[in-house]
């Protein structure tokens, strides 16, 4: 056993990848301990009047997970353990009134285990409902097949409570079989509870998104029309514009932020990159997407177009236009300026802007840029074209 010191431990953490909590893991990697030498010391602790038991407990309660997006996965199969325990209970309250272990005692054997396998059986259906269903490798199927098969045990034993004439007292019986009703519609009680909470939260969430609604149609007649307005009036690079066309966009994307995806498409960053240009500059940034394409807002493209559009804002200002379209695995994109405009050859050769951010870039990308002259000879075109297949994405 080697002892950590204490400024290189490992934080207090259960591990995701765990027996059955991950508390002794977690402890074990705290202490620099082995985890079975841990395990060892928890089952020693608990003859000391459960010592050992009421410390793992309070860990467990305490001690939070791991930090990160990994999900967690249990090595042992506690819900279908506790199955076979059911199972087992049920064997033994058959044994217990059917063999030598038959008494005259008030209470006839048969009893305790039966309460055990009620006990066992709805331990399993919460464990499987609230514990495994969010595992990986198990899943709602198991959790519906652990629920299906304590059941049908369940039921198993009250059939014979019912029928079989060696049990003894009838009041007896009759409190068994009760607990034993009890004890199946408990088994089906996490089910019911997790479907009425995700039944609040979608209850939730069409009342938000109604209210959303009304508050959107209201500002969109209002608040967004005068800001429109205030924009066509004061001209497309004046100060008050460019205010105006920012706080139309943070209110836009506040309005609609729950309809934009969570990992942002091109389309998405560079409409995110034109308002914070709009900021910056004296500029207008218009972009429009046409057709569909799978294009994140991570790759080589969209950084290449981020780089040609803020080109555009420091260069030529005014009315800058971004044009995304996409078909199938192409996408092309076209960044467009009114300004005076240049000739990409007479850019000094220690000058590596155009001719690695933009050019450079698309080339080892596999894709390819072209700058030049835009309709009419007038401002600066910039077109950048890439196609990808597979998983490759620029």
């Amino acid at each position: 056993m080697v002892t950590v010191p204490a400024r290189l431990r490992a934080p207090l953490e259960r591990s995701r990848e765990c027996l059955v909590s991950g508390t002794a893991a977690g402890l074990a990697r705290h202490l620099g301990w082995s985890p079975t030498l841990v395990r060892v010391a928890f089952v020693v602790l608990s003859a000391a009047a459960g010592a050992g038991a009421l410390l793992y407990i309070w860990l467990w309660a305490f001690m939070p997970w791991q930090a990160g997006a990994k999900p967690t996965h249990r090595r042992v199969p506690v819900a279908w353990s506790l199955v076979a325990l059911t199972a087992i209970a049920v064997l033994v309250a058959l044994i217990a009134d059917r063999s030598f272990l038959r008494t005259d005692v008030p209470v006839p054997p048969w009893l305790a285990p039966s309460l055990a396998a009620a006990t066992l059986a709805v331990a399993a259906s919460t464990w499987a409902t609230f514990i495994d269903r969010a595992d990986p490798v198990r899943g709602p199927r198991s959790e519906k097949a652990v629920r299906v098969t304590v059941a049908g045990i369940l039921v198993a034993l009250l059939i014979v409570l019912l029928t079989s004439p060696a049990w003894g007292d009838l009041r007896v019986v009759v409190i068994g079989a009760f607990v034993v009703l009890v004890a199946i519609g408990l088994v089906f009680a996490p089910a019911l509870v997790r479907q009425w909470r995700e039944l609040t939260v979608e209850r939730t969430r069409l009342i938000r998104e109604e209210q959303r609604s009304e508050i959107a149609a209201h500002l969109h007649d209002s608040v967004l029309q005068s800001l429109a307005l205030i924009q066509n009036r004061a001209g497309a690079s004046t100060e008050v514009a460019r205010i105006a066309r920012a706080q139309e966009r943070e209110l836009r994307a506040w309005l609609y932020a729950a309809d934009s995806p969570a990992d942002s498409d091109l389309g998405t960053d560079l409409r995110d990159f034109a308002a914070a240009l709009e900021l910056d500059y004296a500029v207008r940034v218009d972009v429009v997407v046409v057709g569909s394409s799978t294009e994140r807002a991570s790759g080589e493209l969209a950084s290449a177009a981020r780089e040609a559009m803020l080109n555009a804002a420091r260069h030529a200002g005014g009315d800058i236009s971004v044009y995304i379209e996409g078909a199938g695995d192409t996408v092309d994109v076209f960044i467009r300026d009114r300004g005076p405009g240049f000739d990409p050859s007479d850019v000094p050769s220690d000058r590596l802007g155009v001719r690695e951010s933009i050019i450079g870039r698309m080339k080892r990308a596999g894709g390819s840029a072209r700058v030049g002259p835009g309709a009419g000879d007038a401002g600066t075109e910039v077109h950048l074209s890439f196609e990808h297949s597979g998983d490759r994405r620029a």
